[in-house]
């Protein structure tokens, strides 16, 4: 019989409220959607996922999912290639329009943000850049265009590790680089929620070790950071929190100890193996 850890229905701002479920199918166990309340109100998630749908035609890319990112925690999006991992992300940044349930940051749609630069910051295309721009010059247009100082281009650079890059051409990077520079971009506004889609890629050993203090630091600061990402032994020793899906669905959604607890002996990759394989009805990845 396996056990599927889940986010028990949770109030908006509750933190981490995890329990652990046993499955008596193998079909896959969608996260549950947060339930009413009478307390008063309190401040609301970082990031709150809640039935969302979304079909490309007759595809369904994601059904019915589920699932809170809270306030200085890092929580690792995995699923295999075709879960649904981009589309829910874009989803949240407001890029495409679902088509039943919702995904709010702090509260609000993305349309709705007060103000979205200082709100949120995302990396999802690392190629996203003019090619005949420096990183600096990258930078200091978005600053500008977002209202703020120029100044902090090159403190970001420094950051990332690119201080020394920062007058090269952008079209001259490597891939780990352009990862690089595209983190910055997230930081622009000093966001208290990032939403980062495989910020790993291209990077050396000692740029994913980098990424992982890093993304630590932001938790530590009280910032969400949602990451979503194939490589698992590196989610395993940077993640708080894990959300996996698969075929559009949720399968699992606790913090990391409890999903290790649930299967005990088994490392992340194993568990991330047999949830995928259960729900996958046969799919390629």
């Amino acid at each position: 019989m396996a056990f599927r850890p889940t986010r028990q229905s949770a109030l908006p701002g509750d933190r981490g409220a995890m329990n652990t479920t046993q499955a008596h199918d193998k079909r896959p166990a969608g996260c549950r959607t947060p339930a009413a309340s009478t307390r008063p109100p309190v401040t609301p998630p970082a990031i709150q996922v809640v039935g969302l749908t979304k079909r490309f035609g007759r595809t369904v890319a994601v059904h019915d999912l589920s699932f809170t990112v809270s306030y200085g925690r890092v929580t690792g999006f995995l699923g295999p290639n075709g879960a649904g991992k981009t589309t829910t992300l874009r989803a949240i940044l407001g890029l495409i329009r679902s088509d039943a349930g919702a995904a709010v940051i702090s509260g609000h749609t993305y349309a709705d943000l007060p103000d979205p630069a200082r709100t949120v910051g995302a990396l999802l295309d690392a190629s996203a850049v003019h090619p005949g721009r420096s990183g600096r010059d990258h930078l200091r247009a978005l600053a500008a265009a977002a209202g703020m100082p120029a100044e902090r281009a090159g403190d970001l650079l420094a950051r990332v590790g690119l201080a020394a890059a920062a007058r090269q051409r952008a079209g001259g990077y490597s891939l780990g680089m352009r990862q690089r520079l595209g983190l910055a971009t997230a930081l622009l506004g000093d966001p208290a929620v990032l939403v980062l889609d495989e910020p790993a890629n291209g990077l050396d050993p000692e740029g994913i070790r980098w990424l992982r203090d890093l993304l630590r630091s932001l938790a530590a600061e009280g910032r969400a950071v949602l990451v979503s990402s194939h490589v698992l032994a590196e989610v395993a020793q940077t993640v708080d929190d894990v959300v996996i899906i698969c075929g559009g669905r949720c399968v699992a959604e606790a913090s990391l100890g409890e999903l290790e607890g649930a299967y005990p002996g088994s490392t992340l990759e194993d568990i991330y193996l047999q949830l995928t394989s259960s729900n996958r009805n046969g799919d390629p990845s």
